[in-house]
């Protein structure tokens, strides 16, 4: 069984709940979980997990944008506008495994 090392989700939320199914139907196994309701993740606290990671896809609307965070990495405002929600929070969704993180 495939393991996720960090799932941040919010239970209520309807791309929570397709990112949940998602991981179930495919028997990925959550090592970490946290909830975005009680656990707030921080701008800064965001944008060094992006860092600590080689890949990170982020999904906007029906776009997905992929940053090579070894070759080409992009600058804290460009993360913060991807991966920061209008809470000012990390925005949930959010799954790392292994070197690639993913904001859907």
């Amino acid at each position: 069984m495939a393991q996720v090392d960090w799932y941040y989700h919010r239970n209520g939320c309807r791309t929570c709940q397709r990112a949940d199914d998602y991981l179930q139907r495919h028997d990925l196994e959550v090592k970490e979980q946290r909830d975005a309701r009680k656990e707030h993740i921080s701008p800064a606290e965001a944008v060094r997990l992006a860092r600590g990671v080689d890949q990170l896809w982020v999904a906007r609307g029906k776009s997905v944008l992929f940053f090579d965070m070894k070759k080409d990495p992009p600058s804290d405002a460009q993360l913060k506008k991807v991966l920061i929600g209008h809470s000012g929070n990390l925005r949930a969704p959010t799954i790392r495994q292994g070197k690639k993180m993913l904001r859907l």
